[in-house]
């Protein structure tokens, strides 16, 4: 899912989709942070049932199995490492291949013991206490995937700062009706109003806000529109409530 993701982000725009496909990665990712958080309840869940009721582990054949699990998803996750920490869709995919591997560990170290003790609880508790580590270890990309969803400002992004730099610009004595959001995992876009005295084109102002946005903060697709005192004076937009 998030190589398909991957890909279908970089299709380019159409009439209908002025965006392309660039939030298909903020889908997957959460899609990816669901499906984590169900599979954690479905391992709870056999766990309290089996605490309540031990089953016999066939040791060699989970041995086997687990073996083969850790090889695959252990690798899977390295192939993801490199990229986790700039692309949100990514860190889910990382986090869900190592989870896997961290589940397939746990399992191949209950086995050993039980074939060693009989312990036929021990396979369930494992199983709790692997589940409740992955929840406090992933717990971020549910959170950072629904926040990316509901347009808000991607995490590393200060808004205060953006507005003091563009404050800062030569000429603009305002700034209001700023948006920053995530056109995808690794695409930001933001719309402003800057207000100054002259509100002609300012080709040396806009190249500076272009090259400033993308260099200071990773803002890729910054738009801006310029405006006079006495325009923005009747923007519907400039009160910070209104959106």
């Amino acid at each position: 899912m998030p190589w398909g993701a991957t890909l279908l982000s970089k299709r380019g725009p159409t009439r209908r989709r002025t965006y392309g496909w660039k939030a298909s990665s903020t889908l997957a990712a959460l899609v990816n942070a669901v499906l984590l958080l169900v599979a954690v309840g479905a391992i709870g869940w056999e766990a309290v049932r089996r605490l309540a009721e031990p089953e016999p582990v066939a040791n060699g054949t989970v041995l086997w199995v687990a073996a083969v699990g850790v090889a695959v998803n252990a690798g899977t996750a390295w192939l993801f490492a490199a990229g986790r920490k700039g692309d949100i869709n990514v860190r889910g995919a990382y986090l869900h291949m190592a989870a896997d591997a961290g589940v397939t560990i746990g399992v191949i170290v209950a086995a050993l013991i039980i074939r060693w003790t009989g312990w036929l609880w021990l396979d369930p508790a494992v199983s709790l206490a692997i589940g409740a580590v992955i929840l406090v270890g992933t717990w971020g990309l549910p959170r950072d995937s629904v926040n990316l969803a509901m347009g808000a400002v991607p995490a590393g992004i200060a808004p205060d700062e953006v507005k003091a730099w563009l404050a800062s610009m030569p000429g603009v004595t305002e700034v209001h009706d700023m948006h920053i959001w995530a056109m995808g995992t690794t695409e930001t876009a933001l719309t402003v109003h800057l207000v100054r005295d002259d509100a002609r084109a300012d080709r040396e102002l806009l190249l500076r806000v272009q090259s400033g946005c993308r260099e200071r903060f990773g803002i890729a697709h910054p738009t801006v529109q310029l405006e006079t005192p006495e325009t923005a004076q009747a923007c519907g937009l400039r009160p910070d409530h209104v959106v």
